[in-house]
């Protein structure tokens, strides 16, 4: 009964994986030009309901530009201002007041630079963050390219490292423009506010904030990804939102059919695999979001979402969180925010706990991946029990298969709806009971474990901690074995696993379980090397805890197979 649970467990390991590798969804179509944009229909959607409508995020083309309206507040050339906090460089435009980088200090990407969530390398015409839109392009292109008057700067420097600190940006014209933006920031939490204030004339201007493409940490990959891709375990970017107490990921391929949502958000944004922007109870808000794939160099693409928030008023302190998905962070800001960390729906909660376990073991070791190993043994010394009582109750089961199988041979020529098989049903049950076996006492302990192993093994894939974090050959625990050695050796100790716990005579079965070790091997090959490094430890456990066993109880008994001939004719019969 324990082989059946693992085949299943196996079998659906499969088809999720064949899925994703082989029927996944094609990557989104490149975004139509700003001007087809601009064409589509924006009518005000009800709270909480989702808009058909294509979201503008790219402004039209401007006219030819009239001669522009003199400068009152402003400076005479492009500069650029650099804010430092303890967590993050983040620099500054005056053109526009906009966000030219968001470099994340200790996080790197894959070439050892810091992580910067604002993308480089865009197409022509995308937006910055925290650029500025209304329904005028002319007026649009003024907000986002007069030079700005900063304040709060020192030789174009802010420094927010231990206390909070300011940086304003100011325009005006002589056609009435107004336009102030400051930006508040924190030491410590990847938060920062943003204030606006703008006027044309006598009348006030509501202007739609955008952020443009991200996150900016999504590295090319290939334009038709294969088995191997290395970037196969991390999940795409897609749209994440918080509304009425559930939140909602809308994936990157069907954002063009529903590219507006407007409700009262608790948080909303753009996330990837392991880091988020977002903002932070914005309240009733409109976000509009557009897939888009950026060529790379050679054969890569990137896959990144525009998105834009329209407030009801010009914001005031409107939050944003752009960082990392780290889940002790996000619960210091909002214990809901820390369901961004997708650690899975039914069994998110148990990964908690393990998480903080790791964590405690990491403290201790100083390794990630040995912090894995010694979390797998643990659990696994916390479960002997209850597999050593599965086995003990497979290996009654097994005693009585001979008997069990003379009573069925005697009804075995009974239809199935014949009156006459409750008994055959009865005499089995009073053979379990004349034993002292529950048969479904073999299968329990397994049922009662499969919560932690599957909590554990969403923790693994998901958890940022292990993101650079480096074991033995192992330079990143969060991507593929560079090597293949923890597959190969998953399949070994499968192979190991299987021959010492003999099947019975039947050929398929027989074959399942040779073809398993085979399968998982391909299976991790892309798979997050901590995920593999679980399995691996937890499979030489598994090994250890069986020869345990039968040294403690003897080897199991494998009745013999009926002979062909006698198969033969009981299935003439």
């Amino acid at each position: 009964m324990e082989r059946r649970v693992f085949i299943a467990i196996g079998l659906s390991f499969l088809v999720l994986y064949m899925y994703q590798a082989y029927f996944a969804p094609p990557p989104p179509q490149q975004s139509k030009p700003a001007a087809a944009a601009t064409q589509q229909a924006q009518a005000p959607a009800a709270d909480g309901s989702k808009t058909e409508a294509t979201a503008p995020e790219v402004a039209a083309p401007a006219p030819a530009p009239a001669p522009a309206p003199q400068a009152l507040v402003a400076e005479q050339s492009p500069r650029e201002i650099t804010v430092d906090t303890a967590t993050v460089q983040a620099i500054f435009t005056n053109s526009g007041g906009r966000l030219l980088h968001w470099r994340l200090k200790t996080y790197r990407d894959n070439r050892g630079q810091a992580v910067d969530l604002v993308p480089s390398g865009l197409p022509p015409g995308e937006q910055l963050p925290f650029s500025l839109r209304v329904d005028q392009p002319e007026l649009t292109a003024r907000l986002n390219t007069a030079l700005y008057r900063v304040d709060g700067d020192s030789n174009g420097h802010v420094d927010a490292t231990h206390a909070p600190a300011a940086l304003s940006f100011e325009f005006q014209d002589a056609s009435g423009l107004h336009v102030r933006k400051e930006f508040k920031f924190e030491p410590n939490n990847y938060l920062v506010s943003l204030s606006v204030a703008a006027t044309s004339g006598e009348q006030a201007i509501d202007p739609t904030i955008v952020w443009g493409p991200g996150p900016g940490d999504i590295a090319p990959g290939p334009s038709s990804p294969g088995f191997f891709n290395r970037n196969a375990s991390l999940l795409p970017p897609g749209v994440i939102l918080h509304r009425a107490n559930k939140v909602e990921r809308i994936a990157i391929n069907t954002i063009p059919q529903q590219p507006i949502q407007e409700g009262q958000f608790r948080y909303a944004g753009v996330e990837d695999h392991y880091f988020l922007i977002a903002a932070i109870n914005p309240g009733q808000v409109r976000l509009e979001t557009r897939s888009l794939v950026v060529p790379g160099p050679a054969d890569t693409r990137r896959q990144l979402i525009s998105h834009a928030l329209r407030f009801p008023q010009p914001p005031t302190n409107a939050r944003f969180f752009i960082g990392p998905k780290q889940f002790d962070l996000l619960q210091a800001i909002d214990t809901e925010l820390t369901r961004a960390v997708n650690f899975g729906t039914w069994f998110g909660w148990l990964a908690v706990p393990l998480l903080s376990a790791l964590k405690w073991l990491h403290g201790i070791v100083g390794n990630w991946g040995w912090s894995i190993v010694l979390l797998t043994v643990l659990i696994n010394v916390a479960m002997f029990p209850l597999r050593h009582r599965s086995v003990v109750s497979m290996r009654r089961m097994q005693e009585i298969q001979p008997q069990i199988k003379a009573i069925q041979d005697r009804y075995a020529n009974l239809k199935v709806t014949d009156p006459a098989r409750q008994k055959m049903n009865t005499e089995v049950m009073d053979l379990y009971r004349a034993k002292g076996v529950n048969p479904v006492g073999g299968c329990l302990p397994m049922v009662l474990m499969m919560p932690v192993l599957i909590a554990f093994y969403s923790l693994l894939g998901y958890a940022i901690e292990l993101r650079g974090a480096e074991f033995a050959w192992i330079h990143d625990l969060s991507l593929p074995d560079p090597y293949f050695v923890i597959p190969i050796l998953v399949g070994v100790t499968m192979f190991w696993q299987t021959w010492m716990n003999p099947t019975t005579g039947d050929p398929a079965q027989r074959n399942m379980m040779l073809v398993m070790p085979i399968m998982f091997s391909f299976i991790f090959l892309t798979t997050a090397a901590g995920t593999a490094l679980y399995w691996l430890i937890s499979n030489i456990w598994g090994i250890s805890q069986q020869y345990f066993t039968n040294w403690l109880i003897g080897p199991p008994v494998i009745p013999a197979p009926r002979p062909a001939a006698e198969r033969r004719l009981k299935k003439a019969q």
